[in-house]
């Protein structure tokens, strides 16, 4: 059974014995020598690259280059692309933004966010989340993870709430969903607006409708890894149409849309973060086939999911109870040694790699990065906040359940739910050959 491989064992196993012919192959897997000891790849062949281009996107660069039009101000192409964005989530207005880090800012800028706010956010997520409050000089309250899901515990941002907080920042982790009904109560009971960064959750949903449409602003990213990718790129989505305003006029070098306006004359303080007419050109033609790519990660999803339960310590991600669509962006679980003979992740994902499994350990806890201390120490930090506030954010933001977190979880990229089925069967088979050998590896 050792030469045989899985795909070639399953095309001619009768539908009637698909489940027999799984579990033999189950134990067959589990026969073979992991690869870091010597045994055969379980997956010689790369999963689905990414991008993914066609002759449409070929056409959309093309008839940019040649129009000559690459600015938003003289081009067509972000407009198009803003009117698309909105009629697919269900948005009033989108602005395109130069990504998803200036989606944020401009967001929180428009809101009104300034020195010596307090804005409530995550420890499990990219460090843009951050960014964006730091480029403010607001000060950043982390609020513990959910171990389960992967998203902010809703239940403890109450309790992290002073007269200094003026937003509320979730974020919907790796194309899943936070809970939103929790928080927006939070939010209506007391009045701070909510911008949700949906950076990671193209066409997620929450009680079928679409994240970054339930708060005050919600904020995508493009960039390149992506759902919808244009190598850079941003949009901030939002149902008010004065904020929508005042988020232009700030992308835009404080240049409002009035019409008839004089030339070089300014509504405002911002800076340049517009999106061009090349990367708008190439996320409209990539929206072509963003519907079908989510259904093929959530069928795949869905079915490595009913795989990886049945392993024990493995246990992958949950939803929460009103997310009726994961975007899966990544795909998440957490690893418990201890059902691997106290094999270390680090050695775990060294295993899974060799078998021609490219998963990773995903984020470290971002509220203990030595930057925020950094930042916190800085003359304008010090000269806005009083000594008490900065003297004791290390404790107000000490996240223990996310440091756990941290050291059990581990990711997919949304590119490995890309393919076929037996892409999932291998997935699940490698982490079954390296428990099943797990004491030996230990050993190396």
């Amino acid at each position: 059974m050792d030469d045989i491989s899985r795909r070639t064992f399953l095309v001619g196993t009768p539908a009637i014995g698909i489940a027999a012919a799984s579990t033999k192959l189950a134990a067959a897997e589990t026969q073979q020598r992991p690869a870091l000891l010597g045994g055969p790849k379980i997956r010689p062949e790369p999963f689905p690259s990414w991008p993914i281009t066609d002759t449409n996107d070929e056409r959309a660069i093309l008839e940019t280059l040649r129009s000559g039009d690459w600015y938003r101000g003289t081009g067509q192409h972000v407009n198009h692309f803003e009117q698309a964005y909105k009629e697919l989530t269900g948005a009033r207005n989108c602005l395109a933004t130069a990504n998803g880090t200036s989606a944020l800012y401009v967001a929180l800028n428009g809101i009104g966010i300034e020195p010596g706010d307090e804005v409530i956010v995550p420890p499990y997520t990219f460090t843009a989340t951050v960014n964006a409050v730091l480029r403010q000089f607001a000060l950043p309250i982390f609020v513990d993870t959910d171990v389960e899901t992967f998203q902010i515990d809703a239940k403890r941002i109450e309790a992290a709430i002073t007269s200094r907080t003026n937003a509320i920042m979730p974020v919907h982790l790796g194309g899943s969903s936070c809970d939103l009904d929790a928080i927006l109560s939070i939010s209506k009971k007391h009045q701070i607006p909510i911008i949700e960064d949906a950076c990671q959750a193209h066409l997620a949903e929450w009680r079928a409708r679409k994240v970054g449409t339930w708060g005050k602003a919600g904020c995508f990213s493009f960039q390149a890894s992506k759902n919808l990718n244009s190598g850079e790129g941003g949009a901030i989505l939002t149902d008010d149409d004065q904020l929508h305003e005042r988020f232009f006029t700030f992308h835009n070098n404080g240049t409002s849309q009035k019409p008839q306006r004089k030339a070089f004359a300014y509504d405002g303080t911002g800076a340049n973060f517009r999106l061009t007419e090349f990367q708008a050109a190439i996320l409209t033609a990539q929206m072509t086939r963003i519907e079908e790519q989510a259904k093929t990660r959530t069928d795949n999803a869905l079915y490595l999911t009913s795989q990886l339960k049945e392993i024990p310590g493995i246990t992958p991600a949950r939803m929460n109870d009103g997310c009726t669509r994961n975007a899966y962006h990544l795909y998440m679980l957490r690893y418990d040694k201890q059902r691997f003979a106290g094999l270390s992740r680090t050695s775990f994902l060294e295993a899974l790699r060799a078998e021609g499994i490219p998963a990773s350990a995903g984020y470290s806890p971002l509220n203990k990065e030595p930057f925020l201390k950094a930042a916190l120490a800085s003359r304008p930090y010090r000269v806005l906040y009083p000594k008490q506030v900065l003297d004791e954010w290390e404790e107000r933001t000490h996240c223990a359940n996310n440091d756990r977190l941290c050291q059990a979880a581990v990711w997919l990229t949304q590119t490995m739910l890309l393919g076929g089925r037996s892409d999932m069967d291998s997935i699940a088979g490698a982490i079954r050959k390296i428990q099943a050998h797990a004491s030996e590896l230990v050993k190396t």
